[in-house]
This record gives C-alpha cells, structure tokens and sequence, in this order.
C-alpha cells in the first residue's frame, strides 16, 4: 500500500492547472489517475520553459502519478470505450463545461447511470445555479471577479493588482481534492457516489471574505469591509539598514518584549497598543513604528535579537532562497527526481504526512499518450474491483 487512496480509480479529464492540481494530490496520495488528452495534449505542456517539446514545467509539476491516454471524445467510439472504463472507475473529474460534457454523453447523469458508485467532480469557472454559468474563467478573471484583485490594490494608486501566483486555481483544486475524499468517505456508508460542483468563483469568493467580510459580517453593517490589519499601506516586509526582514508581533506579550527590545520601553505600556481592540483600531500607526524601528538596525542583528525574544520573525526568501531551505530539505518537502526523457528534475513533494499509509511520488508526469487504455481497461476489470464494483448499494 502506498498513500491512503491506494485502490481508488481516478479517471482525469482535466487540463492547465485547477484540474490537474486536484487530481496529482489524488496521485500523490495512491490512486491510480488516468489522464485523457486529445492528440493536441494538455495546453500547459506546451508552456515554458522546456527541454523537449510537450514536456513544459508547469506540466511536469501538475502531473506526477498519472498515466496519460490519448482519445478522441467527438469520434463516438473513443468516446463510448471511455464510458466502458467509467464503469470501473471510483471518481471522474471534469474542468469541461458541463454543455459540453452532456453533448459528449459524459455528463454526470449518463455516467452514474453506468456506474452508480461514481464519483463525478465537475470543476467548473461558476456554479450551474447562477447567471454566470458556463462562462469562460481563468485565474486573473477569477481573482478580479472575487475581490481578490481590490484587496491586493497599491495603496498609494488604488489600482488593484493580481497576487503573482495561480491561486484561483490552485485553491479551487484543493477544495475538488477535499471534497473528493469526503465523497469517498460518505460513499464507505451509504454504498453510493454522487455529484460534486467545485466552481472556482464562488470557491475564491468565499476564501477572500473569510477575513475581509468583516463588518459586514453583521446585518445591519457594524462597519466596513476589509481586515484592516492585512489592508495597511504599513503592512509589508521590512527594510533593515541592509535587507529585509519579515516581523509580525502579535500577542500582547509579543509586542512588549519588541518595544522593549528597540530601546521604546514606553510604548510596550501605552494603552493604545496595548490591548487586541485597541491595537486594531491603531494598527497603521503601529505598524508605522515597527518599520521605523526595523530601519535602525541590520538584518543579521534583528534575527539574533528577535530569535533570542521567541517573537515570530523570518528572512525574507527568494524564490531560490526556498528551494535552498535547510529546513525544507530536512523535512524532504525538496526532491530531486530523474524523469525518462526530462532528465534531472527538482520538485516539491508533498507536504502533508501520514503515519501509515504516507503518500509518494511513484512516477513522473508522462508523455502524451504514453499508456494504452485498452491495457487500463484489461488491468482495471482483472483487479479487485474494490471500489466501483464493490459492495451493492444498501437496501
């Protein structure tokens, strides 16, 4: 046994990044993925930088643990031996509009109709149920329709801005991979698959306001939107007279032993900052002062000094600086793996442990095609049907 889906059947047919996202957590965790392309291959394998052509970064990191097959859908017939392999599948995973997927006669409907332990996992730009339905949606359209872009504005221009990373995406295939499993898990009770919706909209809508809903938590308003915390223009890595550090005082107690610290023994008792409610409400002359102070020392100093007063601090990394990580190496997050035709390749692993059944990178991203579904077909139906073919439904 490797991971703790080992057995479950997943059948991917996803591309760019919220999918493919989803569905290599479901590989890193055991089950076995059988990815669908069309001859063309996913779009992402074809974003650089690459060594060989159809092999691009971004795919080799989304894809680990998969087997790829390549099919047809429109032809009547690659679309039909799909649907004989979905009847041994446990889980089906979609990023096509569902418009689509029914014309194909891969909808929801038609396949638990084959296979009533399906899981089918649509992940989609909008729910089916609003007036957004079936419009086109990417990570920046995502970011700027869910208020992620306005949180993020400059704060000396107002113009918002996108957070420079695909975090629509890879949130929303988090959420379809959680939400998988749960499915799963319900399904060890009732005998039973069902339909997941996992829409990338209302998934970020909901991320972003956890926070910044804030006063408009309460009906009616008990004041305005947006953490203002996370909102200061003074909210942000610090320079040091020679770098930068990260700082974040945060308990009474915290921001005490700073002030102290940085020679301002009189503020670590000044009632405005003293005291969570009020230290929110002056939270921008607050942090005002920690970037004055910050400025009088170097890094070096200020990460003996904060390290020495267990107040929460770091450097402030690159990107090489992390994949350089001490830490991070020990805990075997950073891998370097040989792929058959990429060569050498570092990765990131997966950060989530279980004691057990601890999940594993058993095979690299393939190539378009690289397997044959007439062999899955054969190998799936010889196996112990343990998932979609196993026990009846009760009753």
């Amino acid at each position: 046994m490797s991971g703790p889906l080992h057995g479950v059947r997943v059948i991917d047919l996803t591309s760019v990044a919220m999918g493919p996202y989803a569905t290599q957590i479901m590989g890193d965790m055991g089950a076995d993925v059988i990815k669908i392309e069309s001859k063309d291959g996913d779009v992402f394998r074809h974003v650089a930088p690459a060594r060989h052509a159809g092999m691009g970064a971004p795919f080799l990191n989304l894809n680990r643990n998969k087997r790829s097959v390549v099919l047809d859908l429109k032809s009547a017939p690659d679309a039909q031996r799909l649907r004989d392999l979905v009847r041994h599948a446990d889980v089906f995973v979609s990023n096509v509009r569902p418009k689509s997927m029914a014309r194909l006669g891969l909808d929801d409907a038609t396949l638990r109709a084959l296979n009533p332990r399906l899981v089918y996992c649509a992940a989609v730009g909008f729910s089916e149920k609003g007036r957004y339905a079936g419009r086109p949606a990417f990570d920046d359209i995502i970011q700027a329709m869910s208020g992620l872009a306005a949180v993020q504005a400059n704060p000396q221009t107002g113009h918002p801005a996108y957070v420079n990373t695909i975090v629509a995406d890879k949130t929303a295939g988090l959420t379809a991979a959680y939400a998988v499993a749960m499915a799963l898990y319900e399904r060890e009770r009732s005998g039973l698959g069902q339909a997941i919706e996992v829409p990338m909209f209302e998934t970020l809508a909901a991320f972003t306001m956890v926070e910044h809903l804030a006063g408009h938590t309460f009906t009616p308003p008990e004041g305005p939107m947006g953490y203002e915390r996370l909102l200061s223009s003074a909210r942000r890595p610090y320079a040091t007279q020679d770098g930068f550090i990260a700082l974040l005082p945060y308990t009474t107690a915290q921001w005490q032993r700073f002030f102290r610290l940085a020679g301002r023994p009189e503020v670590a008792e000044d009632p405005r900052y003293m005291e969570p409610a009020q230290r929110s409400r002056n939270i921008h002359a607050l942090y005002g002062m920690l970037a004055d102070l910050v400025a009088q020392r170097s890094t070096a100093q200020w990460l003996t000094l904060l390290a020495d007063a267990d107040i929460p601090h770091s450097r402030v990394l690159s990107m090489e600086g992390v994949m350089a990580d001490a830490h991070l190496r020990e805990s075997g997050l950073v891998q370097s793996h040989a792929h058959p035709s990429e060569g050498a390749l570092q990765m990131l692993g997966i950060p989530t442990g279980f004691s057990r059944t601890p999940g594993s990178i058993r095979a690299s991203a393939p190539a378009l095609g690289q397997h044959s579904l007439d062999d899955i077909a054969e190998e799936w139906r010889r196996e112990s049907p343990r998932g979609a073919l196993g026990a009846a439904p009760p009753g």
